[in-house]
């Protein structure tokens, strides 16, 4: 009897298991007929052909089916675990879930798309309402017809559309605070600028430093305050000078204005007809109570620059023309008015340039007051990038800032490459913002893909060197360290030695080489002639001018008594034979270069002291008057090198 009971609770069990089943196989089927349903057929066998899921969708196997199930429905490969028999009931449910989620969002897709072709419906009768009654308005010669409102139409339909902001767009400075190392400059501007008396100006300094952006926002500033003379609609008229070019007939010209002779450029159709010319005024006119900034205006046409001397005196432009005739009853007024009267241009004018002061027009600058924007320290790119990086709402490791202050020294370009690295960072996250963050490793492929190369590969140390020397040069508004060495050989022939340099140096820099020579034999009572001596610049640079006396003649000292220099000073001047140390130029700019290559002790003429002031920068400047001085600091220990 026992046996019998065991027998029948087994075979009900069975039965339930079977019934049971059977009910999940059916629920399962539904499943997949809903899913096809939601997403159609074939995207669902795509689906699972990209998820290797084909095969478990054949399957016989319940636990094979709900796996293929899952993969497809949720999309994710890495699912790979068949489901226990007691797990099929719950994941069954989540796929229920999920499947209510995706016919909740298709319902509501369908929605907007079916307002969206009403919409559109909606505009498109509208669109051929005006056609309509636009050809019935209209004469039959008018200029509109069906085509021409079309295409006004489908401009209209791009107007509406736009990507979103660029990133230089986004992290440009919006306020004079976000721009990094330039206060002095910007105070100067403000002063000169945001006044009852405006000045017009010119803006020196290395590219990507801020120089337009500055102008820009002092200008918005400047409309704010009562006491100066512009409006709130006060324009600023941004141009290339690069771009600006003058044609001797003066039948183009953007800056100035031009006529359009009936005959040769054609006027107007009905003025043209009627031989009336037409002038045409020019930017300095577009800019009349506002800003005319002019970038890289050293650029322009020199021809072009007189010419806009004249419009900076006269505040109007005058427009000429063998075919205007006064008495002709047939011109316009503003024709007329033009003609006679001119067009207005009283402007304030803001030229920026990255040349030399020599380059500009000397009646340019007479007129206008100078302002020097200062080159960008790697502290000053450090803070850009932070700043950029918080604008951008991005994670970066610590030394990206620093890396790329080593590529660059323009603002503009670090927040290129801040920007590229940040592409990169979202292309290896995959587009999941909680796991972005900008690596060191980002900052070395842009550095590759882009062929970068570090802005400064000469850095100072603190073991000092026989017969190396750091002299210091500048190249328009950048400075730089030029690494000097000389080497001496005794000869065992007295009287036939030789000096050889660079040749690719210029000839005031091979004469410093002989005053050099004066100089040393001044003061260590050592002939050269008693010596082969080669004095070389790494790199081989083309250096002239006469301020890497100095150096030149402590490398040489170096050579022959064998005292070393110390490898954390640069030193620039010029050397007379008397050993005296001369002023020379450029001495505010060489501190960058200076502070660039690691140098913690400058040495200038005693002559330049007033142009640099102390500690600039952090650099301990050491004014000198004579050869003498300057070597004291430079030499490591100091030995009596008198013969």
């Amino acid at each position: 009897m026992k046996d019998f009971l065991n027998k029948f609770l087994r075979t009900e069990s069975m039965e339930q298991k079977t019934s049971s089943d059977e009910q999940l196989k059916r629920q399962v089927a539904s499943l997949y007929g809903l899913f096809s349903g939601i997403m159609g057929a074939e995207k669902v066998v795509l689906r699972a052909g990209k998820l290797d899921a084909l095969e478990l969708m054949r399957s016989e196997s319940l636990p094979e089916r709900v796996l293929a199930l899952q993969k497809v429905v949720f999309e994710d490969p890495t699912v790979d675990k068949l489901p226990l028999p007691e797990e099929i009931p719950d994941i069954l449910e989540e796929i229920e879930d999920e499947l209510a989620d995706l016919m909740a969002r298709r319902t509501v897709e369908e929605k907007l798309e079916k307002k969206i072709a009403e919409k559109m419906e909606e505009r498109h009768q509208e669109y051929v309402k005006e056609i309509k009654m636009q050809v019935l308005k209209e004469e039959q010669n008018s200029v509109e017809n069906p085509q021409t409102l079309k295409k006004y139409a489908m401009l209209e339909v791009l107007e509406q559309k736009g990507l979103t902001k660029s990133a230089m767009e986004l992290l440009r400075p919006a306020a004079l605070g976000e721009i990094v190392g330039q206060e002095r400059a910007i105070e100067a501007l403000r002063a000169k600028l945001a006044s009852p008396y405006p000045q017009h100006l010119i803006l020196y300094g290395p590219p990507g430093v801020g120089k337009t952006t500055a102008a820009r926002l002092v200008l918005e500033e400047a409309k704010k305050m009562k006491i100066t003379p512009f409006a709130p609609d006060a324009p600023f008229i941004e141009v290339d000078g690069t771009s600006l070019r003058w044609d001797s007939r003066d039948m183009t010209n953007p800056l100035l204005g031009s006529v359009h002779d009936p005959i040769y450029q054609g006027a107007r159709r009905d003025l043209a007809e009627t031989g009336i010319p037409e002038p045409k005024p020019g930017l300095v006119t577009d800019a009349h109570a506002g800003i005319l900034f002019i970038d890289e205006i050293g650029e322009m046409d020199p021809l072009l620059q007189n010419k806009l001397l004249k419009v900076l005196e006269d505040k109007r432009v005058s427009f000429e023309s063998a075919y205007y005739d006064p008495t002709d009853s047939n011109i316009p007024k503003y024709i007329k008015k033009l003609f006679e009267e001119g067009a207005p241009a009283d402007f304030i004018l803001i030229g920026a340039t990255t040349r030399d002061t020599e380059d500009i027009n000397p009646a340019i600058r007479s007129r206008c007051a100078e302002i020097y924007f200062e080159p960008l320290t790697p502290k000053h790119i450090e803070e850009i990038i932070y700043n950029a990086a918080q604008k951008l709402g991005v994670d970066m490791d610590a030394d990206v800032p620093r890396l790329i202050s080593e590529y660059t020294i323009e603002g503009r370009k670090a927040i290129n490459i801040l920007s590229d690295a940040y592409g990169l960072a979202l292309y290896r996250a995959d587009s999941d913002p909680t796991a972005l963050s900008i690596a060191k490793e980002d900052v070395y492929r842009v550095a590759q893909v882009s062929r970068l190369t570090p802005y400064v590969t000469r850095k100072a140390a603190a073991v000092a060197e026989v017969g190396k020397v750091f002299g210091l040069g500048v190249a328009g508004y950048l400075g730089s360290v030029l690494e000097i060495e000389a080497v001496a050989f005794p000869l065992t022939e007295a009287g036939k030695g030789s000096i050889r340099f660079n040749d690719t140096a210029g000839s005031m820099a091979k004469d410093s080489v002989f005053n050099a020579a004066a100089v040393v034999r001044k003061i260590t009572g050592k002939d050269l002639n008693n010596y082969d001596i080669h004095i070389n610049i790494i790199g081989g640079g083309r250096i002239d001018g006469p301020s890497a006396g100095t150096a030149i003649t402590a490398a040489i000292i170096s050579a022959i008594t064998g005292q070393a220099i110390r490898q954390n000073v640069a030193i620039t001047g010029e050397i007379s034979i008397q050993g005296k140390v001369k002023a020379v130029g450029g001495v505010f700019e060489k501190a960058y270069g200076a502070k660039q290559a690691g140098i913690t002790t400058m040495i200038i003429p005693k002559e330049n002291e007033q142009d640099i002031p102390q500690s600039h920068l952090g650099l301990e400047i050491c004014p000198v008057d004579t050869v003498e001085e300057a070597l004291q600091i430079l030499f490591a220990e100091i030995e009596q090198i008198s013969a």
